[in-house]
């Protein structure tokens, strides 16, 4: 899981109360002697410094000065902040990166890597075959569907990175950056939806190369006919005119 910006500024003060604790300490103990025994050594002061972050407080050592008490205060308030505030940004990270894996959507580090990759819309036959090959090549693809139920089962046994997302929501597929995708393959058994898909998937991808995969000549013929560019495929097609072929050779 990548870092957040907003942990990494936490991690960032959390060693910057750190060094001050440790400074002061040092300083007020071993110039001032604020505290009940003498700070001669930077463990001393990082052994105070952690005992005091972290309220255990085993009482071997103590301020006994003003300024060493105010600088004790300040040092536990700010500390406890920065601590609650990295802990809730750590919580919302884990919360997030399951919400995530349960609705398909897709998070920053990821979007960052989707570049030339394949995108596999739909899970019909030619799609789920084709996901396969690509696993055994170890090619960088990701798979969209709204089939909820199919898309945790890729997930979970197979380890594609699988997507929840609605084919037809411009706004909703635009997340999975097509308009980087190497090849965009798409093989949906709902003629009309399919239709749609085509049609948002276009107007975010308008350079990229995509195919569909059309069940009858008919289908052929009516999504060549919306005249899109886009590539169309049918095995149907394909199958008979090959057996055509073979037969005519007997």
């Amino acid at each position: 899981m990548a870092l957040s910006q907003k942990l990494i500024v936490y991690i960032f003060l959390i060693a910057f109360i750190f060094a001050v604790g440790i400074s002061g300490t040092y300083l007020i103990g071993h110039y001032e002697k604020g505290f009940n025994v003498p700070i001669n050594s930077g463990l001393t002061a990082a052994y105070y410094t952690t005992v005091t972050l972290s309220t255990v407080g085993y009482g071997d050592i103590v301020p006994v000065s003003n300024t060493a008490r105010i600088f004790t205060i300040i040092l536990i308030i700010t500390g406890i902040g920065i601590f609650l505030g990295a802990l809730t940004s750590i919580t919302s990270e884990l919360v997030n990166t399951r919400v995530e894996y349960l609705t398909g959507k897709i998070n920053s580090f990821e979007k960052r890597l989707l570049r030339k990759h394949v995108i596999l819309v739909g899970l019909d036959y030619i799609n789920v075959r084709l996901a396969e090959k690509l696993k055994e090549k170890n090619a960088k693809f990701i798979v969209l569907s709204s089939d909820i139920n199919l898309v945790k089962q890729l997930r979970d046994q197979k380890g594609y990175r699988a997507f929840v997302v609605d084919e037809t929501d411009e706004n909703a597929m635009s997340q999975f950056e097509f308009k980087h995708a190497k090849s965009i393959i798409i093989d949906m058994n709902d003629k009309s939806k399919m239709v749609y898909a085509l049609l948002v998937i276009r107007n975010i991808a308008e350079n990229s190369r995509i195919v569909a995969i059309a069940r009858t000549h008919e289908d052929e013929t009516r999504i060549r006919g919306m005249k899109l560019g886009i590539g169309v495929i049918s095995p149907a097609e394909m199958a008979s005119n090959l057996l055509s072929q073979k037969i005519e050779e007997l």
